[in-house]
């Protein structure tokens, strides 16, 4: 379908998953320019009212302020940024490592087979952002409900309690922060000390980036496991050569989403796009997974392939709205991919493919479970 699609148009007019009316954009170039286009936003002017992707709180439909969304926007990246620049990334690069190290020791001791998914892709994500944020490993257990609540896709109420009872943790640890009177110490912290923040705003940044921080994390690192797998040669090619890392995160950063979900935005003002008539407050799904498979852009886009001509793939997204993450997931993919083959050379799948399941409530759409052998 998606093939089709492609063949026809780079924008159709689809209904999402919940019997809303919007448009599919799938063609690289065509994502790539309105990811960066002002015409369209997170937010709109009657939000009850406007279409959904998915019930998630989060990023089923709607979120901000239509008149302030720019400039809220602009300071969202002006008080994050910080957190995430090279001097920063080079600090935390020894912690991912160690974690690294140290779940992969886990793994090993215990012997085959493994489930891969509990044992390394979910809790090594939360011990990083744990690390940067300030946020208690200890308390992983009851923040990963919250966020797996949050990002429900079927359940509004679900999301909207999870959301709300991740802001309230979220309260407690800036008021915890304050009382330490370490300014310096973590994310938090110094977003709690910065002049102009509200103990509200540092814990929503706060929360946001704990979601964020982990939940996509994970689902790539399972992903990118089983395409390595099950995918001939692949997995071997990255034991007997680890200069092939690089190629090896961006494929798997590229390749796993097939297409279909779609980055909700909503059109600011009436314009035409491709012969479409786009309307004000038209929901418009930017299918960044579908654009990473345009057959236009991509040779043979669907094989999965660490010899593949290294080309800008948009899962991170484009222009202002870039994933500020970026560097921190891929040096997280890196220490994973390259040490996981390394270690564990003749890994292969414990099952067969079509016996994995896709968590299919969850917008991140990841793994259940992913068991491997040695």
């Amino acid at each position: 379908m998606l093939r089709r699609l492609q063949a026809q148009s780079p924008i159709h007019p689809i209904r999402t998953a919940v019997g809303h009316p919007g448009w599919l954009v799938t063609g690289y170039r065509e994502v790539r320019g309105l990811l960066d286009d002002d015409r369209l936003g997170r937010a709109h002017r009657d939000p009850e009212r406007a279409s959904r992707m998915g019930e998630s709180v989060m990023f089923g439909g709607p979120m901000g302020d239509f008149d302030t969304e720019h400039a809220d926007h602009t300071r969202m990246r002006a008080l994050l940024q910080p957190h995430f620049s090279p001097r920063r990334m080079r600090a935390l690069r020894e912690s991912v490592e160690t974690f690294t190290g140290e779940f992969l020791d886990q793994i090993e001791a215990a012997g085959p087979p493994a489930d891969l998914h509990v044992s390394l892709a979910l809790p090594l994500p939360i011990a990083v952002i744990c690390e940067l944020l300030g946020v208690p490993f200890d308390d992983r257990t009851r923040f990963r409900a919250w966020t797996m609540a949050a990002a429900d896709a079927t359940d509004r109420a679900r999301s909207t309690q999870g959301f709300a009872d991740l802001f309230v943790y979220g309260r407690e640890l800036v008021a915890c922060k304050r009382a330490e009177g370490d300014p310096d110490a973590d994310v938090i912290s110094r977003l709690a000390a910065t002049e102009g923040v509200s103990d509200d705003e540092a814990a929503g940044l706060g929360m946001s980036l704990l979601f964020a921080g982990h939940e996509t994390t994970v689902t790539t690192i399972g992903l990118g496991v089983l395409w390595l797998l099950a995918t001939p040669g692949q997995w071997r090619a990255l034991a007997e050569d680890p200069a092939r890392i690089d190629a090896a995160v961006e494929e798997v950063l590229r390749a796993p989403r097939l297409g279909g979900r779609g980055i909700p935005r909503y059109a600011r003002t009436d314009f035409e796009f491709e012969g479409a008539q786009v309307k004000t407050g038209d929901l418009v799904l930017l299918d960044n997974g579908a654009a990473n498979h345009d057959a236009t852009v991509f040779a043979d886009a669907d094989r999965f392939d660490l010899g593949r001509e290294p080309l800008p793939h948009l899962t991170f997204g484009h222009g202002s709205r870039y994933c500020i993450g970026a560097p921190l997931a891929r040096m997280e993919l890196k220490a994973v991919f390259s040490r996981l083959a390394a270690r564990f050379p003749t890994m292969k799948l414990g099952c067969a493919v079509d016996e994995l399941s896709i968590d299919s409530r969850s917008m991140s759409g990841g793994l259940t479970a992913l068991p491997v052998t040695w």
